[in-house]
């Protein structure tokens, strides 16, 4: 199976994404493609498995959940494009951090196709943009396969940041492609993920995959 399925879900809420994520691979079996989700949440605080941190300020009036991933808090919102990446790692002949590091690899590769320098930090998952964070990594594997995945900074209301210690990081910047004068439509850069993930993970090509019912 040299494929891989691709959905678009549109603007959707985290918890209903949540529950179709664990379902889905729940069920799967080693005949089941691998897919990548895109999604776009409307404004919510996540929390990873070990993460007790709270917002503070104006964050306290937005939902907070806690998630199933690794990692520790973090914001999403509408103008942050999300890859759920649903992947049998046998399948694909990797180990978690080769994983990581490939995810870290493919978010420095589109971001130098835009004339941006991406760095990665060790134990600090996550790609960055002179020291600002632009993309974010959290994955949570269950009998072999992962789910959760990546969150990219668009064009969005990055204020939400700023009442959390982004990935428990205390002071840390974040960024995203706009203010980098990078002002191209967020399918244009899901369409470019798609490639960068279908070349860095061995795929033969792709399928486009009927979305499930948008909120």
């Amino acid at each position: 199976m040299n494929f891989i399925v691709v959905r678009d879900f549109g603007l959707k809420s985290y918890h209903s994404v949540l529950d179709d994520m664990q379902r889905f691979t729940h069920v799967r079996t080693q005949g089941t493609a691998d897919e990548i989700w895109y999604v776009q949440h409307p404004a919510v605080y996540t929390r990873g498995l070990s993460c007790h941190d709270l917002p503070w300020g104006e964050g306290r009036d937005l939902e907070l959940v806690d998630s199933d991933r690794g990692g520790q808090i973090t914001y999403h919102g509408p103008g942050q494009l999300i890859a759920y990446l649903l992947l049998d790692l046998r399948r694909c002949g990797l180990g978690v951090r080769r994983l990581v590091t490939q995810i870290e690899q493919v978010i420095v590769q589109l971001l130098a196709n835009h004339e941006l320098s991406g760095d990665v930090r060790p134990g600090a998952p996550g790609v960055y943009i002179d020291g600002e964070k632009i993309a974010a990594l959290g994955l949570r594997i269950r009998n072999g396969c992962t789910y959760h995945g990546l969150s990219l900074n668009v064009d969005m209301d990055l204020s939400p940041f700023g009442f959390i210690d982004p990935c428990g990081y205390q002071g840390l910047a974040v960024t995203q492609l706009k203010s980098h004068g990078i002002s191209v439509p967020l399918s244009i850069i899901q369409d470019e993920l798609t490639d960068l993930f279908v070349s860095s993970l061995g795929y033969g090509s792709t399928i486009a995959g009927p979305s499930m019912k948008k909120d």
